[in-house]
């Protein structure tokens, strides 16, 4: 909300759920978002919106009505895949990114991981550019030949922004997928992820809601090594250390377990190769409900996309699913930083936050039944739901 109170000329946002309406008491959130929205649509401040086709959204249509510019992204046809982007830019010098999305279940029942760049036009402008690639497949069914030069990526891997976040030197630069949606000069985000795996040195943490390395069609399931391997790499002949948090849910595809199993088995006898899994689980308060207390509730998740290491980190819209990377639309941050002991770092605050959830009594090194034990969950606190930019900024914000 700190955002769009800042906002004097324009507000951008991509989102793949637009639903902050809603009885439920945790969608007070959600609504002040949506109220906030329609008065600054009514301030001639300039208002665009980006959503997937598929969403049927009660709030987008009444944005519209007031003069909001709503641009529909047909991902089914562009590639069979939907828009998982999620991010703000606002006055072009302010940026959000992270994984909620405009809903209200992902401000008030989800817990979310983003960060805020405030004064940073240098950055915005590449993320711009991004924004401006999903407002030229306006009514197209297809995604051109060839991009125009004007959505080119402004820093890459190869080419990283320089800049000072919380008075400490950073570089950083912006990932696109699918392939489909990397211009000249745009990171894929596959490649922003093996950058950061391969210049860690000591450890890398990676904390998602799901974990299942195959690529599925209608017909069949292949196994896609893309992340998988790269981590098997980074154990077996480099000896870094790695740490997997995943979220425990009702969705959670069986098949995540072998491939935990297969990680850890690559690991027995070879030393100095070290990986540990822990199951992330939000529901456990509610497993024991009786079937009216479960009717009157929501879900609760943790839908982190991040990883960090001794020196840089990741923040992304995907979990690490083959089909996520392959056929939506998503967009990632790679932030790399010299010093990471420092507090207002953001490293320091992605380790802390993480090691944070590893430590707590959601999170189990054991494959979580779902029988679980009643008379040990009123002891548990579940852990408080915030905005998705309060974890990710901490007490600081981040600025250049």
């Amino acid at each position: 909300m700190n955002l769009l109170n800042m906002a004097k000329k324009s507000v951008d946002i991509v989102s793949s759920h637009w639903d902050l309406n809603h009885t439920h008491p945790a969608a007070c959130q959600g609504q002040r978002l949506f109220e906030k929205l329609l008065q600054l649509t009514s301030q001639n401040i300039e208002v665009k919106l980006v959503s997937d086709v598929t969403a049927d959204s009660k709030v987008l249509e009444a944005l519209k009505l007031k003069g909001a510019e709503v641009t529909y992204m047909n991902m089914t046809a562009y590639n069979k895949g939907r828009l998982q982007s999620s991010f703000w830019i606002v006055d072009k010098q302010h940026v959000y990114i992270g994984s909620a999305g405009l809903d209200w279940r992902s401000l008030g029942q989800m817990k979310e991981l983003g960060v805020i760049f405030y004064n940073c036009s240098c950055l915005v402008l590449d993320l711009q550019r991004i924004f401006a690639l999903y407002s030229s497949l306006k009514f197209k069914s297809r995604v051109p030949q060839t991009w125009s030069k004007r959505l080119y990526g402004v820093y890459d891997n190869e080419k990283k922004l320089q800049l000072q976040l919380n008075e400490t030197k950073s570089q950083a630069f912006v990932s696109n997928s699918p392939k489909l949606f990397c211009p000249k000069n745009r990171s894929f985000d596959i490649d922003a992820i093996y950058s950061v795996i391969d210049d860690a040195k000591q450890y890398v943490y990676i904390a998602v809601t799901d974990y299942l390395p195959i690529s599925s069609t209608s017909s069949k399931r292949t196994y896609w090594p893309d992340l998988d391997g790269k981590i098997r790499e980074a154990l077996v002949l480099r000896s870094v250390k790695v740490r997997l948090l995943i979220s425990f849910w009702k969705e959670t595809d069986p098949l995540t377990f072998n491939f935990i199993s297969s990680l850890k088995a690559i690991c027995t006898e070879i030393a100095n190769c070290s990986l540990k899994v822990k199951f992330f689980d939000l529901e456990r308060e509610n497993a024991c409900a009786t079937k009216e207390q479960k009717n009157q509730t929501f879900p609760k998740l943790n839908r982190n996309k991040y990883m960090v290491t001794d020196g840089a980190a990741y923040i992304g819209n995907f979990d690490w699913v083959g089909n996520d990377f392959t056929q939506n639309a998503g967009t990632g941050l790679v932030i790399n930083q010299a010093d990471v002991r420092d507090n207002r770092s953001i490293i320091k605050q992605l380790k802390d936050v993480f090691e944070r959830d590893w430590y707590s009594p959601y999170a189990k090194s054991i494959q979580p039944t779902k029988q679980p034990n009643c008379s040990s969950l009123s002891k548990l606190k579940s852990p408080s739901n915030q905005p998705a930019i309060a974890n990710a900024t901490g007490r600081e914000p981040l600025s250049v």
